[in-house]
């Protein structure tokens, strides 16, 4: 019979496969270089497998079983957390660790309250933040890296549950004379064939302005030079007022300070369901549960109040 691989075997196992440099791996493990190689090398050794290609040099390269090895000890990780979540939720809700993912077309709108008045609510609650693009905090949410997920739906989720909290209308934003400003609201059909500043691809904000442009009858995929990529919003706005382009921009963006300074107008759009839904989304069957949707009210601005919540 073979031998039930340790908890820490398991983590430097993963560690390593996220970090790809043994140095640095034993470092987030709190450990010698030495001491990590030993462990994943006894670990092969009881499992009599070969979980690293180590015939490629300096790389790090998991084997095709190495692979599969892996996949189950983040699973198992996982569940040993959720060992450890269950306890802390029955003895202290509210307390711990929290680690929240947060997409970047919302975190800087939303983050700077939470953190003021969430450890006021819950002093025994430590928050850890990471922004990151929806895929992304997804697979870490997936993986057990995170706890929570604020993000914009519709999205890839479907392996979550999810919490919709409310509805954050998109609206447009256009240098001061254009002529689409002497509308009080701006059908989508009337910029559909506009040139678009869009964030880059892996940004949901990105998709859901596309999709909400098909919804106009005949509208398809836009032509080259349609269309023009940034990283940030605030780089968004910078080329909008330059004359560059028009942009959807969310209520939660357009209420920031990100505008101020600029001569731009601003409209709502109708013509299509031109919204997004802000939701919380956590592993099924999440010990902590109660926890997140206790903590829903921090996440919602006061924008919320005049009749936005879905929650």
């Amino acid at each position: 019979m073979i031998p039930m691989p340790s908890a820490q075997q398991l983590r430097y196992l993963v560690t390593l496969a996220e970090l790809r440099h043994f140095g640095r791996a034993a470092r987030a493990c709190a450990v010698t270089q030495s001491t990590l190689s030993a462990g994943i090398l006894a670990l092969e050794r009881q499992m009599d497998v070969k979980l690293l290609d180590r015939d490629v040099g300096k790389q790090v390269v998991f084997t095709p079983l190495g692979d599969q090895v892996l996949a189950q000890a983040r699973i198992a990780l996982d569940a040993l957390q959720g060992v450890v979540d269950v306890a802390v939720a029955a003895h202290e809700p509210m307390s711990g660790l929290l680690r929240l993912g947060v997409i970047p077309t919302i975190g800087p709108f939303v983050m700077p309250s939470l953190v003021r008045r969430l450890p006021l609510a819950y002093p025994r609650l430590r928050l850890s933040l990471n922004e990151d693009v929806t895929r992304n905090v997804m697979e870490k949410l997936a993986l057990g890296r995170l706890d929570l997920v604020l993000l914009a739906m519709p999205c890839d989720c479907a392996d979550s549950e999810t919490l919709p909290l409310w509805r954050d209308p998109f609206m447009l934003v256009m240098p001061h004379g254009h002529p689409l400003a002497a509308l009080p609201e701006v059908p989508v059909r009337s910029f559909a064939r506009e040139r678009m500043i869009m964030l880059e691809d892996g940004h949901c904000l990105r998709d859901q302005t596309l999709a909400m442009c098909r919804q106009v009858h005949g509208w398809t995929q836009p032509h080259d030079g349609a269309v023009c990529a940034v990283t940030s919003l605030y780089t968004m706005v910078e080329m909008v007022a330059a004359g560059m382009g028009l942009a959807l921009l969310p209520q939660l963006a357009v209420d920031s300070p990100l505008l101020d300074g600029q001569r731009l107008a601003v409209r709502p759009v109708s013509g299509a369901q031109a919204w997004r839904t802000i939701g919380l989304a956590w592993r099924p069957r999440s010990p902590r549960m109660v926890d997140f949707h206790a903590l829903a009210p921090f996440f919602m601005p006061p924008t919320v109040a005049r009749g936005n919540s879905v929650a």
